[in-house]
């Protein structure tokens, strides 16, 4: 017998050498988080896909795969700026192996050389938020604008195409900040709310309009001073009940007129 007739064809002994060693290869899998630790950055992560455990009679099974703990994660992050999320467990994740140990830069943020040797391993992944199963979809995903939303998409900020911002909440929206500018495309400064000891000052360059069909000013007790001239030409303006527009006075004997310009 020869011997090419003894042993296996010689591309399938090399095949199957080749699927063995890209068999420990691992390069990126989808995972779910299991624990977070905000303050290190890290996730603990299950892969989200089964491996093969093969038994000595050759009886494969699917088994999950080890959890892989403190996985850095990936948020973008550039330029002194940073956009985070309150990563939960339970959340889908998307786990990249680094090609080598990544230890020594995990630890110093700085170029070093390798704690070990291995290529390609679980223990060299990155937590990336977030690619979603059709089971976790986002519902209602605009085709138009871009969105920072809640998953719901009850509250968002959006940037629609012809330039406008918008913001929707459910509740209300909280400004933190000493001073409020309000610019046109120009750059020109129109109108400036601030906040000095108590006090907010509303500042504007030009004409402001209060439209509404009730305005409530002051609370009880409190004062309202106007430091210009008050002018009311439609409807009326009362005061304690009165009408300052039609009002008349009570002299001896008689009534006075309406009040008239001099």
């Amino acid at each position: 017998m020869r011997r090419n007739e003894r042993t296996a064809d010689f591309e399938e002994i090399l095949r199957t050498a080749l699927d063995c060693k890209a068999a420990g290869m691992w390069t990126a899998c989808p995972g779910i988080v299991t624990a977070v630790n905000l303050g290190a950055q890290t996730v603990s992560v299950q892969p989200a896909i089964q491996g093969k455990q093969t038994a000595q009679d050759g009886i494969q099974t699917d088994v999950n795969m080890p959890l892989l703990v403190d996985v850095p994660i990936v948020w973008p992050r550039a330029g002194g700026f940073a956009l985070t999320f309150p990563v939960a467990a339970g959340d889908e994740c998307l786990v990249v192996f680094g090609s080598r140990c990544i230890d020594s830069w995990w630890q110093t943020g700085d170029v070093g050389p390798q704690a070990e040797q291995r290529m390609h391993d679980l223990s060299d992944g990155f937590a990336i938020f977030a690619p979603a199963s059709q089971a976790k979809v986002l519902d209602d995903v605009s085709d138009e604008n871009v969105q920072l939303r809640d998953e719901d998409g009850t509250t968002f900020l959006e940037i629609t195409p012809d330039g406008e911002i918008n913001i929707t909440a459910v509740t209300e929206q909280i400004l933190k900040s000493p001073k409020i500018k309000v610019q046109d495309n120009a750059g020109t400064t129109f109108l400036r709310l601030g906040y000095t000891a108590g006090t907010i000052d509303i500042i504007s360059t030009s004409a402001v309009n209060l439209v509404s069909p009730s305005v409530v000013l002051g609370q009880i007790g409190g004062t309202i001073t106007a430091l210009c001239t008050i002018e009311q030409p439609f409807g009326i303006i009362t005061s304690g009940g009165v009408n300052l527009t039609t009002h008349k006075h009570q002299e001896t004997g008689s009534v006075t007129g309406s009040p008239q310009n001099a």
